[in-house]
């Protein structure tokens, strides 16, 4: 019998991971440590990178913090830069950082509009775009996990600015798989459902999982470690043949019956 289990490891890898402060970035980040990458974290607000680096020591990983602004070409390539100085080059990027603005169309203001479009969905651009020239140059495979969201894939009221990123990311990360498969790089996307973090909890304080018991067919939200063998499947060598894939962690809430 071929025991696989050694194909999710990803030891001696570097991960970069952007959001990684809380929510699921904080989770891939330690899912990517516990696994053996060397990680850096990357975003706007340091004090949670090191909170989120702290955890990953404790538990004997090594993690690097970088302050990145995704919307910024220039922070984007000095991160990558830095990363590439302080680890290596990275193997393995997690285009996590995000951001919602929830509001009717009407509504939705210009600056609210581009705030959200230019942190995830050109900030996906930006990212995946730099790491993949940094592995192309050390001609090196990688893997690059864009977060997408089931909001990519279907609708919902009040959202409209984050539904057209999110599904902009999801046909973006076809077309880099598409464009960088031969230069052995895979692009995939996880689109996670209903998970609950620092973005949303509001939501969930005000009654939201009752919404999420009518809607999602396994009638609850997400854990945390739920997410966490999905990514490491796209991460490793264990997900080697899969590129150009988007993933839902949703509960079944897509495949839902109207």
């Amino acid at each position: 019998m071929v025991d696989t289990t050694d194909r999710f490891r990803v030891d001696g890898k570097v991960a970069l991971v952007t959001g990684a402060g809380s929510g699921l970035g904080r989770q891939f980040a330690l899912t990517l440590a516990g696994a053996g990458a060397s990680v850096a974290l990357a975003a706007r607000r340091r004090e949670k990178l090191k909170e989120t680096a702290g955890m990953i020591e404790d538990s004997g990983g090594k993690a690097y913090c970088t302050d990145l602004d995704v919307t910024d070409s220039l922070s984007v390539t000095s991160c990558v830069r830095e990363v590439e100085s302080e680890l290596g080059t990275p193997d393995i990027l997690v285009n996590n950082a995000g951001i919602a603005r929830q509001a009717f169309l009407t509504d939705t203001s210009e600056a609210e509009w581009d705030a959200v479009l230019d942190t995830n969905l050109k900030g996906v651009f930006l990212v995946a775009q730099a790491v993949a020239r940094t592995m192309m140059a050390a001609e090196k495979a990688g893997s690059i996990i864009n977060i997408a969201s089931i909001l990519g894939l279907g609708v919902s009221k009040a959202l409209a600015s984050y539904i057209a990123a999110k599904s902009g990311v999801v046909q973006l990360t076809k077309a880099m798989a598409l464009e960088w498969c031969r230069k052995g790089i895979r692009v995939n996307a996880l689109a996670p459902g209903y998970f609950v973090t620092e973005m949303n909890e509001e939501a969930f304080e005000q009654g939201a999982h009752e919404l999420v018991k009518q809607h999602v067919p396994m009638g609850r939200v997400g854990e945390m470690l739920e997410i966490s063998g999905p990514l490491l499947l796209l991460a490793s060598d264990a997900g080697s043949y899969i590129t150009g894939s988007i993933i839902t962690v949703d509960g079944g809430h897509l495949v839902r019956s109207l």
